[in-house]
């Protein structure tokens, strides 16, 4: 009898093994599959949220089809205690499995809110922008002049306290180093301030992602490195024979074509015009360092330039003195510093504009004079309208 009891014990073992194993290979087959989710979703995990707690929020947005087996799944892959704050997108289809490396791989937040400061040459303004997972495109919630604003708007004050909050700082090119330190004054979720006003030129124009806490001091060595390191690769790739004798010289004429062009595919005309005047003994002769020597970087001019002012001598008016100023009038970005050392080939000397945001270009004088006038017959049309 005990043989038989026996027996039908391990019988009873053997199926149960069998089907343990089915459970778990159903589980992990469950785990890995597509998942149920039709459209993205971005999911927020609040610090000090716990596995349980995502695996809820994940089968209310039917992204999972059971919270158990996601919390199984986890814990067998060893990611139980690797769950990480902030917002993740969630793609449609994806897989427990999937989704599980996404919520426990760190770094900065994949959707949700983001605050942009956009600092330009003339103001600083906040974007607070929420990322759409179906479209994967952020829209815009708030748009405001922090200077201007006596009250901030609520959703930035709400969304720039959440931990899963992305922020960005967007320099313009062309900014002057103290545009860029007065600009960093409005960025609220920084700390510090900047002992002085970095060297004219030296800032690297471009877009630097920040955390709350940061200080303004480090985002100006950020942007000084980056300004090195692309001044330096572009001087190592310049052009034979250029009339320049340093990266610094290289730097100067670039920020001259910075602010003399916000055309893309212009600035290798410019650069060939002020090369081909330094080659030839011709002064400069351009406006935006006329205007750098009477604002010397603090601000914009913001009127014309008068006739006293062109003939007024200063270390930067280029009307004034021969060759290059003795420093940079702004902080160019990269394409016109490439620009600057590996011009295009022509044979101009002059440019004008030409009524289109654009510039017209001449090899003569005789040609130049032209184009002149035609700009000021479309300047006294326009004013006529």
């Amino acid at each position: 009898m005990w043989r038989h009891i026996a027996s039908n014990l391990l019988t009873l073992l053997v199926v149960m093994v069998f089907l343990l194993g089915g459970i778990i290979l159903w589980g992990q087959s469950q785990y890995t599959a597509t998942g149920p989710l039709k459209d993205a979703i971005c999911l927020r995990v609040p610090p000090g949220t716990t596995m349980r707690g995502v695996s809820r929020d994940l089968e209310s947005e039917g992204a999972v089809t059971s919270g158990t087996i996601f919390r199984v799944g986890a814990d067998y892959a060893g990611r139980e205690d690797d769950l990480k704050a902030g917002s993740w997108l969630i793609p449609e289809g994806a897989s427990m499995a999937e989704i599980t490396d996404l919520v426990t791989r760190g770094g900065a937040s994949t959707c949700g809110t983001e605050v942009v400061w956009r600092i330009g040459v003339t103001d600083t303004e906040t974007l607070v922008r929420v990322l759409d997972p179906a479209t994967a495109e952020f829209v815009e919630r708030a748009r405001f002049d922090p200077a201007q604003e006596e009250a901030l708007p609520e959703i930035y004050v709400t969304m720039r306290d959440r931990a899963d909050t992305r922020y960005r700082i967007t320099f313009a090119e062309g900014i002057t180093s103290w545009q860029a330190v007065e600009g960093l004054k409005a960025v609220d979720v920084l700390t510090g301030e900047v002992a002085e006003v970095p060297t004219e030129g030296s800032l690297a124009p471009d877009s630097y992602e920040v955390s709350a806490g940061d200080t303004r001091e480090r985002v100006i060595a950020r942007m000084t490195q980056a300004q090195e390191a692309i001044l330096a690769a572009a001087w190592e790739g310049r052009a034979d024979g250029l009339p320049l004798e340093s990266a610094e010289e290289a730097l100067i004429l670039a920020s001259i074509i910075e602010k003399e062009t916000a055309v893309a595919d212009e600035r290798g005309r410019v650069a060939s015009v002020f090369v081909n005047r330094l080659r030839r003994g011709m002064r400069l002769q351009t406006d935006p360092t006329v205007i750098y020597g009477i604002t010397e970087g603090r601000g914009v001019l913001g009127r014309g330039i008068r006739q006293s002012e062109l003939r007024g001598e200063t270390p930067w008016n280029t009307y004034v003195i021969d060759g290059l100023p003795p420093t940079p009038i702004a902080n160019p970005g990269r394409a016109s510093i490439e620009a600057a050392v590996n011009p295009a080939d022509t044979e101009y000397a002059y440019f004008v504009a030409d009524g289109s945001g654009g510039h017209a270009f001449a090899e003569t004088l005789a040609e130049h004079n032209r184009n002149v006038a035609r700009w000021r017959e479309i300047e006294a049309e326009r004013t006529e309208n």
